[in-house]
């Protein structure tokens, strides 16, 4: 019979270095994880204090926005409607 300890040995060796590669992918998945976790706080920490009021303010300015053109709007139709006015008159008054 032949020894196979040397065999074993290695096999051991294979293992025991396959169980630390398994060990060293989860804690890259774990630390990942961390990393992720840490990155969604800071970025909601950033919405928080800088994009969210950035929002409001504009918001604020598109509403006087659509104040500022809705007034536009009935002035232009109400000058419209003055201009209509006068042109019927003086087509009354030319005849």
């Amino acid at each position: 019979m032949t020894d196979l300890t040397t065999t074993n040995v290695f096999l051991g060796v294979m293992a025991f270095v396959s169980l630390l590669q398994g060990a060293a992918v989860v804690g890259l998945f774990a630390g990942a994880f961390v990393i992720y976790r840490r990155l969604l706080r800071v970025i909601d920490g950033i919405e928080t204090r800088q994009v969210a009021p950035a929002a409001a303010r504009v918001n604020a300015i598109l509403d006087d926005v659509k104040e500022v053109s809705g007034t536009v709007a009935r002035a232009a139709r109400s000058a419209d409607e003055t201009a209509s006015r006068l042109a019927r008159l003086l087509r009354w008054l030319a005849r």
